[in-house]
C-alpha cells in the first residue's frame, strides 16, 4: 500500500472570530477528528503518517511576500477591527502564526516526499492560500502555502519543472501572479468563470519567459462531472507528457462540489477521487509519484470531508484507475478554442 503523509493539527483552529464567516474552524473541525480515527483504525499497515507541522520561517515567507505585506499583516492583526486590512480576510492575534503554521506545514511534507519517506501528502491547512498575491492577502488567504512550496522546492532542491494544479472553484489568482514570469513553474487553474477574483481568462497565459506556462480554462456554471473530467483528462495528459513536471502540487479546493452553496458548479464527492487517481498516474509516469495536495476552500463542511476522504482513499488504494475521457461538446468546445493551443500540443 502507497505511503501517505498527512499534515494537520488543532492549532489550525487557531484562526478565527466569533462572528460568522465561511472560513472557519467549523468547516474542519470535524474533518480532523475523522482524520484521528482514521490514523487509529489503520493497526499495522502503517500507511498514513500524520506529519506534524513547522512555522515557516521569516526568510521561508520572503520567498514568495514581500516584507511590507508582512509588515501590514502584523499591524492589522492586533487592530480591533478584524476586517481592517481586507473586507474578506479576517486578521485577528493568531493569524500569523497560524498562517505560518500552514506554510511551515507543506513544506514539511515536500521535504518528506523528496526524502522518499512517503509517496503523496496532503496538507489539511487553513488559512488557505491561493489568492495571496507577493504584497497582498484576500480572499480568505494569508500566505500562499503553494507558491511557498513550489519556491522552496526550485532553490532547497533545484526542481526547475513543477507543475501546479488548482482546480478550486475560484482563479488562484496569486499563485498565478507570483509564477507568471517563469517557465519553471507551469500553473494551470480550472474554476468558474466570473466569479471572485474575477480573473483567470484563458488569455492570461504568462509574460516573458513564461508565455504559454500559465493555463486557465474558466468553466461556466452548471459544469460538473463529465466536462472536468473531459477537460482535465486531455489537458493533463497533453502538458504532463510535454513538460514533464519533477513534481506535481494541487491546489486542493473542494468548493466546486455540487453541495457547497459558494459556487454553482456540480461536482460530486466522487469526482475527487476520480481526478486524484488521474494525477497519480501522471505523477508515477512523470516524477516517480511526487504528489502533495495542499487544501484550498470548501465551506460546506459535510461535502469538504467527504471529498476529501474520498481523495484519501484514492491516494492510498494500490492501483490508480484509468478512466475514460469522453467528449462533451460544450466542454469540447472551451478546449478547442483555447489559445494554449499556440504553446502545447493538446
Amino acid at each position: 500500500m502507497n505511503k501517505l503523509g498527512l499534515v494537520f493539527d488543532n492549532r489550525y483552529l487557531h484562526h478565527f472570530i466569533p462572528t460568522p464567516t465561511p472560513e472557519s474552524p467549523d468547516r474542519v473541525r470535524n474533518l480532523y477528528q475523522h482524520l484521528h480515527l482514521l490514523l487509529q483504525q489503520q493497526k499495522d499497515t502503517r500507511s498514513i503518517s500524520h506529519i506534524q507541522p513547522r512555522e515557516a520561517t521569516h526568510d521561508e515567507i520572503m520567498m514568495t511576500h514581500s516584507a511590507f505585506y508582512v509588515e501590514q499583516l502584523r499591524e492589522h492583526a492586533v487592530k480591533e477591527d478584524h476586517y481592517s486590512y481586507d473586507r474578506d480576510t479576517y486578521l485577528m492575534d493568531d493569524s500569523l502564526p497560524t498562517a505560518r503554521l500552514a506554510a511551515g506545514g507543506c513544506l514539511n511534507l515536500a521535504d518528506r516526499i523528496m526524502a522518499g519517506e512517503i509517496d503523496y501528502g496532503f496538507a489539511l491547512v487553513r488559512p488557505p492560500g491561493h489568492h495571496a498575491t507577493p504584497g497582498r492577502g484576500m480572499g480568505f488567504c494569508i500566505f500562499n502555502n503553494i507558491a511557498l512550496t513550489a519556491e522552496y522546492l526550485r532553490r532547497q532542491y533545484g526542481l526547475s519543472r513543477i507543475l501546479i494544479l488548482d482546480f478550486d472553484v475560484h482563479h488562484g489568482n496569486g499563485t498565478q501572479e507570483i509564477f507568471y514570469d517563469t517557465n519553471e513553474v507551469l500553473f494551470f487553474s480550472i474554476h468558474e468563470k466570473g466569479i471572485f477574483p474575477f480573473s483567470g481568462t484563458p488569455e492570461e497565459l504568462g509574460d516573458g519567459e513564461g508565455l504559454g506556462y500559465t493555463v486557465n480554462i474558466p468553466v461556466h456554471p452548471q459544469f460538473g462531472d463529465p466536462e472536468y473530467t473531459y477537460l482535465l483528462g486531455r489537458m493533463l495528459q497533453g502538458l504532463v507528457e510535454q513538460y514533464l513536471p519533477q513534481f506535481i502540487l494541487v491546489s486542493a479546493g473542494y468548493d466546486a462540489h455540487i453541495d457547497d452553496s459558494i459556487s454553482k458548479t456540480l461536482l460530486s464527492t466522487q469526482w475527487y477521487g476520480l481526478i486524484t487517481h488521474i494525477l497519480r498516474q501522471h505523477a508515477s509516469e512523470s516524477c516517480e509519484n511526487r504528489l502533495l495536495y495542499i487544501m484550498e476552500g470548501g465551506y460546506n463542511a459535510v461535502s469538504l470531508e467527504a471529498s476529501v476522504v474520498t481523495s484519501i482513499d484514492a491516494l492510498l488504494q494500490k492501483e490508480f484507475l484509468r478512466p475514460g475521457i469522453f467528449p462533451v461538446p460544450r466542454a469540447e468546445k472551451l478546449l478547442h478554442d483555447h489559445p494554449i493551443h499556440q504553446y502545447w500540443a493538446i
